[in-house]
Formats: C-alpha cells, structure tokens, sequence
C-alpha cells in the first residue's frame, strides 16, 4: 500500500506552487549520520556520483568531506534510488542533511511511490525524521517520514495550498 496517495498530495508536487527544487532535510543530523546516508546508498546499490565542483571523486569518508575549509567549494553527491529519479546531497553543514528533488521527475502516482521510497529508506536507517519544505519556505514541511508511523506522511494540510 502506498505511503501518500497522488491524488491528495499533488498540490505540493506542483511547480508553480513549490517551485522545481523543493528541500529535503534530515534536521539534527552529526557526521555519523551523514555516514550513515553515505553507506546506505552504497549498501542499496544505488547509482551515484561524489563531485567537487567539476571533479568527479570517489566518495570521501563524511568525516573528511565535513571538514573542508570554510572556503572549499561545496561538494554534492547525486543519487539515482531509480534511472529517473535523482536525489542531489548538497554538504553544507554537519548538523543537517541537506538534499534537493527536482519535482518534474516526480509526477504522478508511481514517482511518488518512489520518492516516498527513498525518504522512507533513509528516515528508517537513522531512525530520524525526512522533511520535504517547499522551495525557499524552510522549516514548514508538507510532508516526511515520520518514525512512529514508520511511514511518509502529510504534515500540511493540502487545501491549504
């Protein structure tokens, strides 16, 4: 059974409302939960790509990537949970796990499956809350992975939008 149903939740997917980029968040993250998102992934088996600006890197251990200079660029790691769903991890800061979804790819039923997926994987791994803000509105989530319903839920009203 689905998390969220399209029908009830396709006003926060739609771009005009949320902008293309809504952010995800993991609040109250530490360095030992950014490892734990970097080993998930490499534990899922899913496609990804570590960067630093236009250098393409193995993945560093969070700890090092953490603890670049305050003026190193800020690296990203993309993640593919599926070939056309792609998750951008963006290491600004230890405290929060910070990750942008691009909106268009995720339209319809099935995308929303995928996407509750993926926030459902990771939310469960550390045993934390996986927020989606609209663009440019941090800290008023519409919807996430709330840990003792252990499933992505509504955390807005939809009628609202």
């Amino acid at each position: 059974m689905a998390d969220l149903l399209w029908d009830d939740v396709k006003c926060f997917f739609d771009l005009d409302l949320m902008g293309s980029l809504p952010d995800e968040r993991i609040p109250d993250a530490s360095v030992e939960v950014w490892q734990a998102v970097l080993d998930l992934v490499a534990e899922r088996g899913w496609k990804y790509q570590y960067s630093e600006g236009e250098l393409v890197l193995p993945v560093p251990r969070a700890e090092a990537v953490l603890s670049r200079p305050a003026d190193a660029e800020c690296p990203d790691l993309r993640v593919w949970p599926t070939a056309d769903v792609l998750a951008i991890f963006r290491f600004h800061a230890a405290d929060e796990v910070d990750f942008d979804v691009d909106l268009r790819e995720l339209q319809g039923q099935e995308r929303l499956d995928v996407f509750s997926g993926f926030l459902r994987e990771i939310g469960r791994r550390l045993g934390r809350p996986v927020l989606m803000d609209p663009e440019g509105d941090y800290g008023h989530p519409v919807l996430g992975f709330d840990v003792d319903a252990d499933r992505v839920v509504l955390l807005a009203d939809p009628q609202v939008r």
